[in-house]
Formats: C-alpha cells, structure tokens, sequence
C-alpha cells in the first residue's frame, strides 16, 4: 500500500524508531551513583540515561561558551545507555552560532573518549527556544544532526509546550517537557512545577505534532526563599498521573518511551514506589 502522506509516513517510521522504555534525567555536575539510585534503576527496569554533559550560556566577549561541565567519578551500571545531553541558554541563539555545533559534537566526543564511555548512539540538545531564537535554533540542529551522524549518532531535542504550536524540529524525536508549565511569579494561585489548567490549553496540539515524543515528568522539589519565607513546590502524584492520562490520550505513543526528572534519592524517596510504577507504566 503506498502511503500518500509522505510527513505522516515519516512519522510512524519515526515511532517505531523510538524505542519502548524507561528513562531518567541526570543533571548535577558529577557523575555519582549512590545505593538508592543504583537500586531505583533496578527496579524501574531504566534502559536510559540523559546526563547533562555541560551547559552552553552566552560570554559577551567571546560568544557561547561551556559552562559547569560534568565530572565523571562514577559509571552507569552495565546496559544502560548514556545519553549526552547539553542544555543551551536560549539567548546563545538570538544571532546564528557560527562553529558551535562543530564544537559542541567535538567536546562531547572528546569527554567520551577521556571517560572510557563507550557505545553513545545519541545526543540530546535542550533549549527553550521561542520565536525569536527558533529559526537559528533549528538551523543549528541541522548542524548538530550532521556533525553527529558522522559520528554514528543521532540527535533529539526537548519540547516544551509553548514549541507545540510551532513548526517542528530538525532532530530524530523530541522529549515533551510536562514540567515547569506554569508562571513562576504566579505560585500562589497554580504550582508551576505543574498543573493540569496550564497543561491542557496545548492538548489540542499533541494529535497534529508531526515529530516522535517521549514523555518527561516531574519528580524533583523546587525550592525558593520569598520575602525572607521559604517555599517549596513538588509536583503531587494525583497531579503527575492525571497529565499523563491527558496527553496519553491525545497521543498514545507518550506510553512508548516515559522519562522522569531527574535521577536523586531525595527525589525517590518523595514518592511512593506505586506512584513510580504508574509513571512509568506503558
């Protein structure tokens, strides 16, 4: 049968790319397991892990430049797949980044081959590009796809819910962030760490978004000090799960490929085990 919708076609092979399973975020500036974490990987059967390799932030002298880079004083266990990840501060690309994705693909290799880290097959960019930065953006993913390919790898991106609305991404999927989806200013009327009224105006987007989706949720603790009063936002598991029923709804594929953030034994033990077994179940 010929497919005459060549993107929808593009799609599905996209899906079915997009392996089945359970992942996490890393993102301190060490890599460091304890028993609990290494235990947590165990029991939610994770296959993958995005871990932060260094940030991307904007020098006024000499243009983007590395920032907090991570140090490696542990490994993954055995069979979990190391995803490099590298966040970029969204002013990087309000003019065109001439050279970074060639640096950026270099250094990640590089700290690959100092730590012994054998067998990445991807890397993952995440940005809150808006309007104003997207076509530099996108014109930098291009970039970053081809310098990874030559090195058999491909590459993924983060999503935000306001980039729904957007055309989509030059990358192989794209991971939608269900997380910090509200105003931080506005904390006292909604969490913005997540709240079901600030998710769901971009539900109707979800079906159309012609890019693969993973699926990443929010398990870790904000904390702030206001007026001298601290204050703390957690996401609640009735919160969480009533998310991803939503958008599982509107786009069933959010059960392949689930991820929660981050990885950190305070952030296990916010939970209880049946709430992560919900999360993470397809």
């Amino acid at each position: 049968m010929l497919c005459l919708l060549t993107a929808g076609c593009s799609k599905q092979k996209g899906i079915a790319e997009l392996e089945e399973g359970n992942a996490v975020y890393y993102w301190r500036t060490d890599l460091r397991l304890d028993s609990t974490e290494r235990a947590f990987l165990k029991q939610y059967h994770i296959n993958k892990v995005y871990c932060r390799y260094f940030d991307v932030v904007m020098s006024d002298s000499l243009g983007p430049m590395p920032n907090a880079t991570l140090r490696f004083s542990d490994t993954l266990p055995q069979n979990i797949e190391l995803i490099p990840t590298v966040f970029i501060v969204e002013n990087c690309m309000h003019q065109k980044p001439e050279g970074l994705a060639k640096k950026l693909v270099d250094r990640i290799v590089q700290m690959n081959e100092t730590n012994d880290i054998k067998g990445v097959k991807e890397i993952q960019i995440d940005c809150d590009y808006t309007a104003r930065s997207r076509m530099h953006y996108y014109a930098f993913l291009e970039e970053v796809r081809k310098e990874a390919k030559a090195h058999g790898m491909r590459l993924s991106t983060t999503i935000r819910l306001h980039q729904l609305s957007m055309k989509v991404p030059p990358v192989d999927y794209g991971v939608l962030m269900l997380y910090n989806t509200g105003h931080p200013m506005k904390f006292m009327e909604r969490n913005p760490i997540l709240d079901m009224r600030d998710v769901a105006p971009y539900l109707r987007h979800l079906e159309g978004y012609d890019l693969p989706l993973a699926a990443a949720y929010p398990v870790f603790l904000w904390h702030r000090i206001i007026h001298g009063v601290d204050i703390d936002h957690v996401a609640t598991a009735e919160e969480i799960l009533k998310v991803k029923n939503a958008v599982e709804k509107e786009r069933p594929e959010l059960k392949r490929a689930i991820l929660t953030y981050d990885l950190e034994t305070d952030n296990i033990n916010r939970y209880k085990p049946e709430t992560y077994e919900k999360i993470y179940s397809h």
